[in-house]
């Protein structure tokens, strides 16, 4: 085969140009494009190459799809590949001058590497192709047929004028043109198919041997910057094989056992049909046996003989028997040890039958609680909203979009879960149980709930969230750094409240300005409790720290770089969310790249310039004091930072202090102290003392509402509507935040 191809070669035109197809490991393909070099008499070649642009992107944290990274970040990326790809060339054609054959490069960026080589087949005429047929480390003695997939592509598909040769190890194994795909199609058509948009193509000539110094001179440290990238990106792509097949074979496992136990079941059941044969065998022998006395008695004449027949069918019978209680204690022994097994499945019944009723428990317990908040139905929902009206929406998130409405005469921020969203029950459940046993001023107020729509019913906070009120959203005023001083130190409070609950500590896991809420005399709220995670006590070595091990949730600017790296949730990670927040605070900027900047000037005198100038005459020592200490707060390593009540609320709440009373620094119209208007009773107009629910869902003063039915009456103070039943239900939630208001005023 070798001498075939020699004296072919001998034939080429000067201007015969043998087209080599390399892929982009240079130690796998050397060997195809060496071959083509020693086996042609050519002057001129040309490299085919299909550049395959990754779709999983190696990140801190793991892989990510490509379509997740932002614009500019995937541009860079690609640029990476495309010089490592023409890095790769080079290395190429450095072979073809070493040979001494002038060479070019043609390349184009493809999904299938077989497509892409048929593709510049078509649209460059290409007439002799030399390409691999197989991995070299494939090859096998005798070897005759194609091995790669891409290569039995090629060759269906190739046009019929090329000829190609597929080389393996060095080896001929296969040539001759492309099969009869696409033989029948006339020129017009063939000329269609080469016609294909979309392609890269770049021809790049070999210099001149005189200029090999200043040719292959490329700067050392860009070089191994790119080789070192590159083997990062093929590491993370070997690591993310291996856990799919470690997935794939604990998979197969996993069958197996199932496939096991399903054959044990059928062998039970086939024994067990065997079993009953036997009995009914048997039976039917003694009746058999029975038969042959009676007729023994019968015929005494032939009693000699019949005795005789008697006792063969006695030792016959005997036998038998013999036998089949041997094969009856085999089938004993193996349906023990099925009992045995089915014993154990039910201890495990058992077991899983206890875990599902304590989680019933669980639940029960939960719904009582939350007995406590009132119910609404979706109608009710939807005519507080005007049907969900764009108009009356005030923001949006994870969980869906919020809207402001009127409930029972009461001003609400409606939350209502969308259903496209990535949350669902699992969310709402988890907000309804943390709000409903919380109180704390500055933890938003949680009035009712509409589970048939999976809607959370809020106390409405005029002033928004703290993010549109840094922007100045909707032409409001700035904040002065008096009210944002005390922002930080409520809700330090509100995070020193939640991670010191008892019996369990709950870390927010998505803290960030958003969800800090603002009431009418800019006291904040946090909210939105949806996966928030409650912590138990972790032993180790050194020392007790509490951590949820769960998959990375939130907003990806506020999420803690110890959380992203080993999925432990604790309370150090809303202490890095809360420094982000302070720097905010201090400066009014985005969170992006915001911890670099400060920590870049901290020590510089040149943080003046990164402070808000609409908070106001900022003092500079507290400014700069807040500014280290949100650094600490957000330090790489967990075990660096403060802790919030033993040092963040030691620092916060004297320059909270210093700032004076609260009329000062508030913003705004002259503040109303009126009472909501749902603190106030309908019968008496005054504010409640002892809530309670009535069946016609409103809440009312206890003493009046039962002075309201011992007179007489038996229809809602309200509308007038005769009432189902005469039961109270206290109103424990809105009976806390009464008391709270109270306090304060």
């Amino acid at each position: 085969m070798d001498a075939e191809i020699s004296e072919e070669s001998m034939s080429l035109a000067d201007d015969d140009t043998v087209y080599v197809a390399v892929g982009k490991d240079v130690g796998e393909s050397k060997s195809t494009l060496l071959w083509a070099l020693q086996n042609f008499s050519i002057k001129k070649a040309c490299l085919v190459h299909v550049h395959q642009p990754a779709k999983m992107i190696p990140l801190i944290g793991g892989n990510f799809p490509a379509s997740r990274l932002e614009q500019h970040e995937l541009r860079q990326f690609r640029e990476l590949e495309r010089k490592i790809m023409h890095k790769v060339l080079d290395d190429y054609l450095l072979l073809c001058r070493r040979a001494g054959v002038h060479a070019e490069k043609l390349y184009i960026e493809k999904d299938d590497i077989g497509k892409g080589i048929v593709e510049l087949m078509y649209q460059h005429a290409i007439e002799k192709l030399v390409m691999g047929a197989a991995a070299d480390r494939h090859y096998s003695e005798g070897m005759m047929d194609l091995q790669s997939r891409k290569a039995k592509y090629v060759q269906q598909c190739a046009p019929p004028s090329c000829q190609i040769w597929f080389i393996c190890n060095w080896h001929l194994i296969h040539t001759g043109t492309s099969t009869d795909a696409f033989a029948d199609l006339d020129p017009v058509t063939q000329h269609i198919s080469g016609e294909i948009t979309g392609l890269e193509l770049e021809l790049c000539e070999i210099p001149d041997m005189e200029e090999e110094g200043d040719l292959h001179a490329p700067d050392a440290l860009e070089q191994n910057s790119v080789e070192q990238l590159y083997k990062q990106l093929d590491r993370a792509m070997e690591e993310a094989e291996k856990f799919k097949r470690q997935a794939f074979e604990e998979s197969l496992i996993r069958g197996e056992a199932e496939k096991t136990s399903i054959k044990a079941l059928r062998k039970a059941k086939v024994l067990g049909s065997l079993y009953a044969e036997e009995l009914r065998h048997r039976k039917e022998t003694e009746e058999a046996l029975v038969k042959e006395k009676q007729e023994h008695e019968k015929t005494k004449d032939q009693r000699d003989e019949t005795h005789l027949v008697a006792i063969d069918q006695r030792l016959l019978w005997e036998t038998d028997r013999s036998k089949f209680d041997n094969k009856i204690k085999e089938l004993g022994d193996e349906v023990l040890a099925y009992v045995e097994q089915c014993k154990e499945y039910e201890k495990e019944r058992d077991e899983l039958v206890k875990e599902l009723s304590k989680e019933r428990a669980e639940d029960a317990s939960s719904m009582h609680i939350h007995q406590l908040l009132s119910v609404f139905s979706l109608s009710e929902i939807q005519e507080a909203s005007r049907n969900f009206d764009p108009s009356v929406k005030i923001g949006e998130g994870g969980y869906g979009n919020i809207y402001k409405g009127f409930l029972r005469h009461t001003p609400v921020a409606i939350k209502m879960l969308n259903p496209e969203s990535m949350q669902g029950h699992a969310e709402f459940k988890q907000e309804v149980d943390v709000l409903s046993k919380l109180r704390h001023p500055h933890l938003v107020t949680l009035i009712g709930a509409c589970p048939e729509a999976c809607a959370l019913i809020y106390e409405y906070l005029p002033n928004g969230n703290l993010e549109d009120r840094l922007n100045c959203q909707g032409n409001t005023p700035p904040m002065s750094w008096q009210a944002r001083i005390r922002i930080a130190t409520e809700l330090c409070s509100a995070l020193i409240f939640l991670h010191y609950s008892t019996p369990t500590s709950i870390v927010h896991g998505d803290l960030k300005p958003g969800n800090v809420l603002l009431d009418a005399n800019l006291s904040c709220k946090l909210s939105d409790f949806g996966i928030c995670r409650a912590l138990s006590l972790h032993h180790n070595t050194r020392n007790i720290t509490q951590y949820h091990k769960t998959d990375p949730k939130g907003t990806f600017l506020y999420l803690d770089p110890y959380f992203l790296t080993t999925g432990e949730l604790s309370p150090k990670s809303d202490t890095y969310a809360f420094g982000i927040i302070l720097l905010q605070l201090l400066t009014g900027r985005p969170a992006f790249g915001l911890v670099k900047e400060i920590g870049d000037v901290i020590d510089e005198e040149n943080l003046t310039s990164f402070i808000d100038p609409l908070a106001g005459d900022w003092p500079f020592v507290q400014a700069k004091q807040l500014a280290r200490l949100a650094l600490k707060c957000c330090q790489m390593e967990r075990s660096s930072r403060p802790d919030l009540a033993s040092e963040v609320w030691n620092v916060l709440e004297p320059m909270r202090d210093s700032c004076g009373p609260l009329s000062r620094f508030q913003f705004g119209s002259l503040q109303c102290q009126t009472p909501p208007p749902y603190f106030i009773c309908p019968i008496l107009q005054e504010v409640m003392q002892d809530p309670h629910i009535a069946a016609d869902g409103f809440t009312y003063e206890a003493e009046a509402l039962r002075g309201w039915l011992e007179s007489g009456h038996d229809t809602s103070p309200m509308t007038n509507l005769e009432l189902e039943r005469f039961e109270l239900i206290p109103n424990h939630a809105l009976r806390s935040v009464i008391q709270e208001w109270l306090q304060q005023h």
